[in-house]
């Protein structure tokens, strides 16, 4: 049981570290030059990653699980706007791998849905106490 305890808080403090990585990634991009509507969301984008990444570590039970899966959802989210962007477009912006941390944005990302992705099932397995 209290195993069970230390590993499910060590995928929060990851899925939390995750979800900073990815919301301070944008927030870099806004203070180097990014701005106008798409440097408005990345704000809100870090915004949201911030208080996903304190309601993963601070909340418990079924709370927790909420804060699990708006996390993954929010980071799948992120990732599929990158992916479009940096392929079809999305809302008219297109990107590419050559702009400032796109690259990292998109491996920091994807790492992060796998991790959010276990500590989301970790919270929600039945007969978790």
């Amino acid at each position: 049981m209290v195993h069970t305890r230390r590993s499910t808080m060590v995928w929060q403090v990851l899925s939390a570290v995750a979800l900073l990585a990815m919301g301070g990634l944008h927030l870099w991009l806004v203070f180097h030059g990014t701005g106008g509507i798409l440097g408005i969301l990345f704000v809100l984008n870090a915004i949201g990653g911030l208080v996903l990444a304190l309601a993963v570590l601070l909340t418990r039970g079924r709370l927790l699980q909420v804060a699990t899966v708006l996390g993954l959802l929010f980071l799948a989210g992120t990732l599929l706007a990158l992916v479009l962007a940096l392929t079809v477009g999305l809302f008219g912006i297109r990107s590419s791998l050559g702009y400032d941390l796109a690259l990292e944005t998109l491996v920091v990302e994807s790492v992060g849905v796998v991790i959010l992705l276990v500590t989301t099932a970790t919270v929600l397995r039945p007969g978790r106490a």
